[in-house]
């Protein structure tokens, strides 16, 4: 059986992102997002430079480069998003493992941007 084939649409990277810490269902420009402790995981994209049926995937811009260069058909950067720690995702050429594996990289690098800085808030009280 080839997993491929499983359809991955927007309610499957919901269905996804909602199994990990603290993340929730929310929007951005009148698209659904995913976030965690209100910062942004992951979204719809909607920038005109966007292919249809993307998602806009937050991840630090060496591993962008990593996956760009090993996937090009599954993954791409426009130049609207190239200064962000973005990357784009056809959602018709992933499947759910990797969709799975990709929210989990963004997790932790939505989540490491926000821990030091709750250590440094709480230190500074102290």
């Amino acid at each position: 059986m080839n997993m491929r084939r499983t359809k991955v649409d927007f309610d499957m990277v919901r269905e996804v992102g909602l199994t990990l810490p603290d993340v929730e269902t929310s929007s951005i420009h009148e698209a659904l997002a995913l976030k965690v402790h209100g910062k942004l995981l992951a979204c719809a994209a909607i920038h005109r430079s966007a292919e249809p049926n993307t998602l806009a995937v937050r991840i630090d811009v060496d591993r962008r480069a990593e996956l760009v260069a090993a996937e090009p058909r599954v993954y791409y950067v426009t130049d609207h998003y190239v200064n962000y720690p973005t990357v784009l995702v056809r959602l018709r050429e992933i499947d759910r493992d990797a969709i799975t594996d990709l929210l989990g990289m963004a997790w932790r690098f939505v989540t490491s941007k926000t821990k030091p800085r709750t250590r440094k808030a709480q230190n500074s009280r102290s």
